[in-house]
């Protein structure tokens, strides 16, 4: 199957895994940030959790990634260069705002990332406009989705404890937001894997190496899936701590019982989407759940201005994205002109010379038809 593998789709592959690595640390708060913040685990092992059941998560489920690999426009215009770039801009804007502390998300960097490029290639009409309404939908949604979850679920659990004492809530939740944590993990891993993995698959479909059936999910091959998930649990490991403090302590402080509410509305949000093919942002939806929380507390407790700087880099990564992928895709455009062009399928690469008898005999064949014709125009 390996015989010819160009170089840009392994420069796909490598930038897909990157993407997947900066994903994995980016966003190791979204799944243990609040028990960390809580104390019912030290870092170090709530990292290590958090990496295992990433791994296992993004093992399970195709739908996100056919969502990427084949929904947001037409694969005649997903050249490598437009990957390429969109890919480089998600790198870029991911470790902007990583630097800065702030919880962006990468799935909308991405998808920005491809729409931006796919118009600097083809224009605005190449892009699948419904799919992307769509997306763009549960941009808002997702959060406030969280929210109202959130502030629900600790009402009702509230109430339900309102007889226990304080410290029996507390070792109740402690115990059971380790559940909640392994959850919201899970499904981190099933929801932001599969986009690299749907942009890994673009690839493949790119160059042949894997067939796309109009209408089915795509079939994310073994090594593809295996690739994603390790790199993903490689970045957990490392840990963003940065975005752990902003997500942990700075919106609002919490208890184990507030953790638990939020990590659960998170969870179940993902789980939802994930089944359905909608890429959301893990990132949106665990903010908006502890924001939920911690206005149904008291709407004070909430750090407005902080979490205004959020919404902020929310509504720019999209547009940001689009135009650092656009500027990305001149300049491979300038750097290398023939990533522009579809290119050369490994099934026409691999395929076998005509074979010299067939020649002989194809050139028989038209010289015995060329004498009938000749005989016909002499006759009378």
């Amino acid at each position: 199957m390996f015989e010819y593998i160009p170089l840009a789709l392994i420069t796909i592959v490598f930038l897909s895994w990157c993407i997947d690595y900066i994903n994995g640390f980016h966003d190791t708060a979204n799944a243990i940030a609040t028990v960390v913040s809580t104390g019912v685990m030290p870092a170090k092992y709530a990292i290590l959790m958090a990496a295992s059941l990433n791994f296992i998560g993004a093992l399970i489920g195709t739908a996100v990634a056919t969502t990427i690999a084949k929904g947001l426009a037409d694969t005649v215009h997903m050249v490598p260069a437009v990957v390429m770039a969109a890919l480089l801009a998600a790198i870029f804007w991911d470790l902007l705002t990583w630097w800065f502390g702030l919880p962006s998300s990468t799935s909308h960097t991405l998808m920005g990332g491809i729409a931006g490029a796919v118009a600097a290639h083809a224009g605005l009409n190449a892009l699948n406009w419904v799919k992307l309404r769509e997306i763009a939908v549960f941009i808002v949604i997702s959060p406030l989705t969280g929210f109202v979850v959130a502030a629900f679920l600790i009402i009702l659990l509230l109430w339900i404890v309102r007889r226990m004492s304080t410290h029996r809530v507390n070792f109740v939740f402690r115990k059971l937001q380790l559940v909640s944590a392994g959850a919201m993990a899970f499904t981190h891993g099933q929801n932001d894997a599969q986009k690299a993995m749907g942009v890994i698959c673009l690839g493949l479909i790119i160059y042949g190496f894997l067939h796309s059936v109009p209408g089915a999910n795509v079939n994310v091959p073994l090594w593809v899936k295996i690739g994603c998930a390790t790199m993903m649990g490689m970045g957990t490991a490392a840990g963003g701590w940065k975005i752990i403090k902003t997500l942990g302590h700075k919106i609002a402080k919490l208890k184990p019982i507030h953790g638990f509410a939020a990590e659960t509305a998170a969870a179940l949000v993902l789980f939802t989407t994930a089944h359905l093919g909608i890429p959301v942002s893990t990132t949106h939806s665990i903010s908006g759940a502890i924001m939920g929380v911690g206005a149904s507390m008291n709407p004070r407790a909430v750090r407005w201005g902080l979490a205004g700087n959020i919404f902020a880099a929310w509504a720019l990564t999209i547009p940001v994205s689009a135009m650092l992928s656009a500027l990305f895709y001149f300049a491979l455009v300038w750097c290398a002109p023939s990533l522009t062009h579809a290119p050369t399928l490994k099934s026409e690469v691999n395929a076998p010379a005509p074979d010299a008898s067939v020649q002989i005999a194809d050139a028989s064949v038209q010289a015995a038809d060329a004498s009938v014709q000749a005989v016909s125009q002499c006759r009378p």
